[in-house]
């Protein structure tokens, strides 16, 4: 079938509107029709490198249309949001941890399917495509049914599409790992989408101190409006000084969303004995240093994809806090038609937005 879809044609590159070819949904995939999909730090960081002609895309949501005959877990018509992709037989998927399948990043990143085909061609080329189980830049997307999650009909579908990552990852990186008790104190470094994400749930865990770091004075202001009981400006002076100003005895937890070597040594070394650190950000730093004596006392650094999730489970968990106000992430969301995919990606790259949704 046909299909309108942003095409990379080369790294770095603007988006560029088409329209493509889909293969019909094979025994395990599902055919859905898009109704929104969120733009991610990720999908700005792959459009700089992978492999081209390719589509990107992984925060879709919308109408299933079409299922492969072993389908299950999802029929024509339900409302579905997508994310992750997983291989559903190593040992981690069996044992309810796909956010780190052993296969991840060949059934993810590959931009094929496991046999090496791809379900989407361009005027007879063959797209690099099944990015982080979608290419949801389109308005259909072929897509393995461990990748889909079904939803109640009631919710907004444009609003659901971010929550299968960036707002996943955000909550999924305190409620499911770090597991903050009552009264402890977190510092979550970078405001953005994700880092709003787990400042919401540390305020539902219940932190006394939740301590919002970065170098946007109007990210820093609206993370107050999402539950941050204190912020620290960094480009106003070091961040290690104020929030040492703000716990003495260092934190308990902290989240690193900026995938920088500099603000998570900074991170790791405001801990207080046998605190946590969590990394979520993929950023520009291909390395990370620390002093050794930064992880003495008990401290611990982990890495965490897709907030740990069990996305069939977690997103319906995360969607219907939504739905009752109180995982109020709307307020950062931005609406753009397809069509202006690319302004809709200069304003997430500029901070003008908190998170953009291209709409169908």
């Amino acid at each position: 079938m046909r299909a309108t879809a942003a095409l990379l044609e080369q790294p770095g590159q603007p988006f560029v509107l088409t329209e493509v070819d889909l293969d019909e949904p094979r025994p395990d995939e599902v055919l859905v029709r898009l109704a929104g999909v969120g733009i991610c730090g990720t999908d700005l960081e792959f459009a700089t490198f992978f492999p081209t002609p390719a589509l990107l895309g992984h925060e879709g949501s919308g109408i299933v249309e079409k299922v492969g005959a072993h389908v299950t877990s999802v029929r024509p018509g339900d409302s579905v949001t997508m994310s992750f992709a997983s291989c559903g037989t190593c040992t981690l998927c069996r044992t309810g941890s796909p956010a780190y399948c052993r296969s991840f990043d060949a059934v993810n990143f590959s931009g094929r399917r496991p046999d090496g085909s791809t379900a989407v061609t361009h005027e007879g080329r063959e797209v690099n495509a099944h990015f982080l189980g979608q290419s949801s830049f389109a308005s259909h997307v072929v897509a393995p049914q461990r990748a889909v999650v079904r939803i109640d009909s009631s919710l907004d579908l444009l609003r659901a599409g971010p929550f299968g990552c960036g707002f996943q990852t955000g909550a999924g990186g305190v409620l499911n790992v770090l597991q903050p008790r009552p009264g402890s104190s977190i510092a979550v470094f970078g405001a953005g989408a994700v880092g709003v994400a787990a400042i919401i749930a540390a305020s539902l865990s219940g932190c006394a101190v939740v301590a919002a770091v970065d170098v946007n004075p109007a990210k820093l202001e609206a993370a107050r409006g999402y539950g941050a009981t204190h912020t620290v400006d960094s480009s106003a002076g070091p961040a290690a000084d104020q929030l040492a100003a703000l716990v003495p005895e260092g934190f308990d937890f902290v989240i690193d969303t900026t995938g920088r070597e500099d603000v998570l040594r900074t991170a790791v070394e405001s801990l207080g004995p046998l605190g946590r650190a969590g990394v979520i950000g993929v950023g520009p730093s291909e390395s990370m240093s620390f002093d050794w004596r930064s992880i003495l006392n008990g401290r611990s650094v982990t890495g965490i994809i897709g907030g740990s999730s069990l996305p069939q489970v977690f997103l319906p968990k995360l969607l219907e806090l939504n739905a009752k106000g109180q995982f109020p992430v709307e307020k950062m969301i931005t609406y753009f038609p397809f069509e202006q995919i690319n302004e809709a990606v200069a304003a997430v790259r500029s901070g003008a937005v908190g998170k953009a949704v291209l709409t169908f």
